[in-house]
């Protein structure tokens, strides 16, 4: 099997989905309005409030949602064989991650820009508000711990890197003072200056690193996270005009211009894919992540497929920048679809690796699953003293995009440049993450406190935007420094899944108090599939790995803690169901709903 017809027909898929889908959701379910006022324009505080050109939120949107996972998820799952996870994240964004995105953005805009777990609180009462923003807190800590890790492991000793990443910071903070206070409007403009200093420095970054001043931005592990502490607390503070939405806005033009020519450069050099589409693995549990298949890879993929993360930005910066209701189709399904192609890409492009060089690469050398083929000659061509054992998933995507794209006519002999732009690559996809997931938890604070103490409900108190923004970037370091991939990923992708399954039913229940009953099923069915397959998979990682660990005395301090977050997640899930079952059948369909978004008014452009 060669990668040309499935990266053509995954394009198709998406397309069709997007064309048709999409447009069935905005006109009959959510019934998006241009003449409805959007928050941006009611609530207008210049700090978090403000109405942006649709093409900048959508950066922003896109790079705050494509985390680590659609790189590495589907990395790590090619050990079942590429038709499995490919099937999967075909089937899910479309009919499942897509629409949760989409659903939660509309409800959340008709919520003044609420948190999901507000929209909880309004639409299903107010135990269940709680019990989701306990869910919501656990995994948005836990998603930034386990995203902040692999930016550690891929900066870490890496001037290269670390130089591009932070460049990318001041340029942004210049875009946003050219935009929005020199230059008013000047999308294009900004976007072209803004673009062309980042070019500059990417390219730049590779002679800085051999000098003394490279040397000095080689920080250790430890230095990175301290570094990237301060970054979540500064963009977290900061107005979200000023650093937050230029810098995801920049850092959007080069996922998607790399994902663009990734995607050519495929379709060109078309490499066989040498893993198989349906691995035989013994007892049905690979090395690389421990499972069989059903359930396992539904967990594993799970940004690129379907993600609870997402609801969390869908409900926290996002909706509070949308210039006008129609906006919510591009940014919310559309930027969904896409990240659903990074994660086709990445599973393609994984499978072109050679079997043996594949599991050398991603398994616990202790197991010794396979003896490398090309490891030896490819880690001299890259530069690194070996390639094995390199855990996680951004080693082997950064090989194997590299070896496809030396193949390419012309590219020939630059094995070494590609792989270090891809570490690189893949570090700036996580830490889009980290500054706006750490500013939705601030969000996610204020209104928690703001329960006992009103005035940290107020999102522009600088008093309690400091104090809130200090207690979660204190909360997921603490996790970042004692932590480990393996211990924060199977957590992530299992708390993830749960969080997906919890916003379904609240979109469903929203959807139904909207007076729109019969279109339920467009989340309902997502919703089933994934509780279903989830709560499996949580209660299988329980019971058939995370307890015999404890038992055995390994790693029992964070097993222990993994256990009952788990355990907490499911916990809420049922309850959240069971509450949401007992709404749709008694609700009747009539509209309860407590939306505040109800002013119908003209809404001017804001720089389209």
């Amino acid at each position: 099997m060669t990668a040309l017809p499935i990266v053509v027909g995954a394009l198709c898929v998406l397309a069709i989905a997007y064309r048709y889908y999409s447009a069935f959701i905005a006109a009959r379910v959510l019934a998006l309005d241009d003449a409805r006022a959007t928050p941006a324009h009611r609530l207008n505080d210049g700090q978090n409030y403000h109405p942006t050109n649709r093409w900048v939120l959508f950066g922003h949107h896109f790079a705050a949602i494509t985390g680590a996972g659609p790189l590495l998820g589907p990395v790590l799952a090619a050990q079942f064989g590429y038709l499995p996870g490919l099937l999967w994240i075909l089937i899910g964004v479309v009919l499942g991650g897509a629409v949760h995105d989409f659903v939660i953005l509309a409800a959340s805009i008709r919520h003044n820009g609420r948190s999901l777990a507000e929209i909880a609180r309004s639409e299903m009462g107010r135990a269940v508000g709680v019990v989701c923003m306990v869910a919501v807190f656990i995994v948005v800590i836990i998603a930034i711990a386990a995203m902040g890790k692999a930016v550690v492991s891929a900066l870490a000793e890496s001037s290269w890197g670390t130089f591009t990443i932070a460049a990318s910071i001041p340029i942004a903070l210049f875009m946003g003072i050219y935009l929005y206070k020199w230059r008013v409007g000047r999308v294009r403009e900004t976007t072209v200056i803004g673009v062309a200093l980042l070019f500059v420095a990417v390219i730049a970054g590779e002679p800085l690193a051999h000098t003394a001043f490279g040397q000095a931005l080689k920080l250790s592990p430890t230095g990175i996270t301290v570094a990237i502490a301060a970054y979540g607390f500064i963009a977290s503070v900061l107005p979200v005009w000023l650093l937050l939405c230029p810098r995801d806005y920049l850092s959007a033009f080069m996922k998607v211009g790399t994902i663009a020519l990734l995607v050519i450069v495929i379709v060109v050099v078309n490499p066989d894919l040498k893993l198989p589409a349906i691995a035989d693995l013994p007892g049905g549990s690979g090395p690389v992540v421990p499972g069989k298949v059903v359930p396992f890879v539904f967990v594993t993929i799970a940004c690129g497929a379907i993600s609870g993360f997402h609801g969390l930005i869908a409900s926290g910066t996002t909706p509070k920048m949308i210039n006008r209701e129609s906006d919510a189709r591009m940014i919310g399904y559309g930027a969904m679809l896409i990240e659903g192609l990074i994660g086709v890409i990445s599973l393609v492009a994984t499978s072109a690796l050679l079997p043996a060089d594949y599991f050398a690469i991603n398994a616990n050398p202790a197991l010794h699953v396979a003896q490398p083929v090309e490891l030896g000659a490819l880690a001299n061509a890259i530069g690194e003293e070996t390639l094995v054992g390199r855990t996680g998933g951004a080693v082997s995507l950064a090989v194997g995009i590299a070896k496809i794209a030396a193949e390419f006519p012309g590219l020939e002999g630059l094995l070494k440049y590609f792989y270090h732009f891809m570490i690189m690559f893949e570090a700036l996809f996580v830490l889009t993450t980290i500054d706006t997931g750490t500013r939705v938890a601030r969000f996610l604070a204020q209104e928690a406190i703001g329960k006992v103490w009103k005035p940290f409900e107020r999102t522009d108190w600088k008093v309690g935007t400091v104090i809130a923004s200090a207690l979660v970037v204190a909360g997921w370091s603490y996790f970042l420094f004692t932590g480990s991939i393996a211990s924060l990923w199977p957590m992530l992708g299992i708390a993830n899944q749960l969080l997906a399954a919890i916003a379904l039913a609240v979109g469903t229940t929203y959807i139904i108090n909207s007076g729109k009953r019969r279109y339920a099923w467009v989340t309902l069915l997502p919703l089933a599939f994934v509780a279903t397959t989830t709560l499996i998979a949580g209660v299988l990682r329980v019971t058939d790995f995370l307890i015999p660990l404890i038992q055995k005395g390994k790693d029992v301090g964070a097993n222990v803690v993994n256990v009952v977050l788990i355990v907490v997640m499911i916990a809420a899930l049922v309850f959240i169901l069971v509450a949401g079952v007992r709404r749709w059948i008694g609700g009747g369909g009539s509209k309860t709903s407590t939306s505040t978004s109800t002013t119908t008014t003209t809404v001017e452009g804001a720089g389209r």
